[in-house]
């Protein structure tokens, strides 16, 4: 089963493989989140949602997500 950003733990990494939900590509694209880049679970809030994702192997920024939005995120 492919794993996605919702499933990484803090401080674990994963370099995206595609995008699930073809609504949700244009604006995850749009956020840098592009096939083939490194990203990193930074934090989560305390009730689980949102969550925080460094995109980039030099930690170019931090993203904001929902957690629906993680789990359209496809990790290899």
């Amino acid at each position: 089963m492919p794993r996605s950003v919702k499933d990484l733990r803090l401080g674990e990494s994963g370099t995206i493989c595609c995008l699930k939900d073809p609504e949700m590509a244009l604006k995850l694209l749009e956020m840098g989140c592009i096939p083939g880049t490194q990203v990193r679970l930074n934090s989560r809030a305390p009730l689980g949602c949102p969550i925080t994702v460094v995109v980039g192997e030099s930690e170019e920024y931090t993203l904001s997500l929902r957690v629906s939005e993680a789990a359209t995120i496809v990790l290899k």
